[in-house]
C-alpha cells in the first residue's frame, strides 16, 4: 500500500510492508535541501512512516549530511559532444550497429506527441504481453488510456522516434531534470530487432543532449544482466551516489541494523537470485502460452 502526502510543496510517498519507508516521489528531478523538516511530517498522520529516505543527485557526490548513508549505483552517461561519444566512448561493434541502421532505412528525429505518435506508441506496446521474460506492463492499453497516462511530464520531456517507412518502430521520451537529462523510457517493436533500433535511438538522444548541452544522461539503476550491458555499450558508467536513511520510529531504528530497509532480495546470493529469476520467467511462459502464443513467438520466448 502506498500513501502520500505534500511536505512544503514537494510530494512524499511512504509504501512498503512491516516497514514503511518514505521518499520524494519526484526524487530524480528534486533535491532534498533539508532533511530535517520532512521528519516531523513524517511521524505523525496516515502516512507515518519508519524510515526517511533521500538522495543526492547527480553531480553532487560528495556526501554533505551527517546521516546514515549507503552508495546507491545508477547508470550515467557523461556527454561533451556527440562526436566524442561516438568515436570515443563507444565501441566499434555499437557504431556499426547505428550506422547499419541508418543504411536500412530507419530514420530517428525529435517527435512531437501528436496522435499518430500515440497510436504508434499504442502499436509497440501492444505486439507482444511479454518483454524480458516478465508480462508487459503496457500491453492491452488502449489508445485513450496510451495517451492520458504519457501525457503527464510532458512540460519536462522531450520525444524521439524512430521510423521505418513512416512506420513508429520505437521511440524514447527523455525528461530534463536539472543537472541530466534522464531516460523514461526506451522501446521498439521486436518485429524490427534486427534494425538496431534502440542504439540508433541513444545516438540521437546523446546529439540532442550534446546540442542542449547537457553534460549527463541518465538510465536509472545499474544493475546487472542484459539491459545493463546494452547500457554498457552506449558509455554508461556506474556513478555512486550518496543514499541517506533516517530512522523515524523504532521499527525503523531496528530495520537499520538488521539491513532490512533494503528488501529481502539483498539477503539472496545473485546465483540464486538468477537461477529465480529464471524459474519465474518460465512459469509466466507457461501461463501465457495457450492465450497468447503467436505473440511470444514474435517476442522469442517460444
Amino acid at each position: 500500500m502506498t500513501t502520500s502526502l505534500k511536505i512544503h510543496g514537494q510530494n512524499v510517498i511512504v509504501s512498503g510492508g512491516p516497514i514503511k519507508v518514505g521518499r520524494l516521489e519526484q526524487e530524480w528531478y528534486e533535491d532534498v535541501a533539508k532533511p530535517e523538516d520532512f521528519i516531523a511530517p513524517l511521524t505523525r498522520g496516515p502516512a507515518k512512516a519508519d524510515i526517511f529516505t533521500f538522495w543526492q543527485r547527480l553531480p553532487d557526490v560528495t556526501p554533505r549530511f551527517a546521516h546514515y548513508m549507503e552508495q546507491e549505483h545508477i547508470a550515467a552517461l557523461p556527454i561533451t559532444t556527440y562526436d566524442n561519444w561516438f568515436n570515443t566512448q563507444i565501441k566499434s561493434r555499437t557504431r556499426g550497429v547505428i550506422r547499419k541502421s541508418a543504411k536500412q532505412g530507419v530514420v530517428v528525429k525529435e517527435a512531437e506527441y501528436t496522435d499518430d505518435f500515440v497510436r504508434g506508441m499504442t502499436s509497440i506496446f501492444n505486439e507482444t504481453p511479454m518483454r524480458q521474460g516478465r508480462p508487459f506492463w503496457h500491453y492491452g492499453k488502449d489508445f485513450d488510456t496510451v495517451k492520458r497516462q504519457f501525457s503527464k511530464y510532458l512540460f519536462r520531456e522531450f520525444l524521439i522516434g524512430a521510423y521505418y517507412e513512416d512506420e513508429l518502430i520505437g521511440f524514447m521520451m527523455i525528461g530534463l531534470a536539472g543537472p541530466y537529462a534522464l531516460i523514461g523510457q526506451i522501446i521498439s517493436k521486436i518485429s524490427h530487432r534486427d534494425k538496431g533500433t534502440n542504439n540508433a535511438l541513444m545516438a540521437k538522444a546523446v546529439e540532442i543532449c550534446a546540442a542542449r548541452n547537457i553534460p549527463y544522461l541518465c538510465y536509472l539503476s545499474w544493475g546487472a544482466g542484459s539491459l545493463t550491458e546494452f547500457k554498457r555499450r552506449n558509455g554508461f558508467e556506474m556513478v555512486s551516489l550518496p543514499r541517506y536513511y533516517v530512522p523515524l520510529t523504532a521499527t525503523g531504528r531496528i530495520a537499520l541494523r538488521l539491513g532490512l530497509h533494503v528488501g529481502v532480495l539483498h539477503f539472496i546470493p545473485d546465483s540464486a537470485l538468477t537461477r529465480l529469476k529464471r524459474l519465474r520467467t518460465a512459469g509466466y511462459r507457461a501461463a501465457y502460452s495457450l492465450r497468447y502464443r503467436n505473440a511470444l513467438v514474435a517476442d522469442g520466448e517460444l
